[in-house]
């Protein structure tokens, strides 16, 4: 069982489980970017590894949606028995829905799960520990940033038809955090839809999520200009 006295937090007590999904096709990208290499803090490693170290410390159980080649990688990489593996889905959402039935089938299902996008490796640490420490008081949490530019509504012939207030406007990242039964019900309740991300679903059901302010260099590498961070 996971504590926040592990990270040195609260002692706040829960099993938690992630979902890192490892799914995608890359194809904006042109080759399958989870396997490419990048450096961290000196250290040379794969997105996916980096990614998926990220958070083994705080987590009880690793579930990763993803095809052979990654699963493959990935048992090379690391022998933890943490981790375990899902189904990818022809969508996220259908991926994330398989990690999340995976771990309902455990005799011991977590208290609260995060789901973190597997091209995600610059997350901050401390960003994890204070998504967890927002679902003490939270059924939904997403982590973004606020827009810094000025943001424009267009049509579709590209005419600006009104400017809104950028103040406003969270960009959402990931991790997002949820109370599992929560987020469980929720894609068994939309499973036939289709959301980009999984706080959307909640926001669907009427459930209030918490906005968490990230980093902006929690970037999601989709180019491979994005390597150079």
């Amino acid at each position: 069982m996971n504590t926040l006295n592990d990270t040195k937090n609260t002692n706040f007590k829960a099993k938690i489980s992630a979902i890192i999904t490892a799914g995608g096709t890359s194809s904006r990208f042109g080759s399958n970017k989870l396997l490419e290499n990048i450096e961290i803090n000196g250290v040379k490693t794969s997105v996916i590894s980096a990614t998926v170290q990220k958070f083994l410390p705080f987590c009880d159980e690793i579930i990763i949606p993803c095809h052979n080649d990654i699963k493959e990688y990935i048992e090379t990489c690391f022998k933890n028995d943490k981790i375990g593996f899902a189904a990818f889905g022809e969508t996220r959402q259908k991926s994330v829905f398989n990690g999340l039935l995976e771990l309902e089938k455990s005799n011991n299902p977590p208290d609260i799960v995060l789901i973190h996008d597997g091209a995600r490796p610059f997350i901050e640490p401390d960003t994890i520990k204070q998504t967890i420490e927002k679902l003490k008081t939270h059924k939904g949490v997403c982590v973004g940033v606020y827009a810094v530019d000025t943001i424009k509504i267009t049509d579709v012939s590209g005419n600006i038809l009104k400017t809104i207030d950028r103040n406003t406007v969270f960009q959402a990242q990931t991790p997002q955090g949820f109370d599992f039964k929560t987020i469980l019900e929720a894609h068994k309740k939309l499973k036939n839809e289709n959301f980009t991300d999984d706080s959307s679903m909640l926001e669907a059901l009427n459930i209030p999520v918490f906005a968490l302010k990230g980093t902006i260099s929690n970037k999601k590498i989709t180019f491979k200009e994005d390597l150079t961070l």
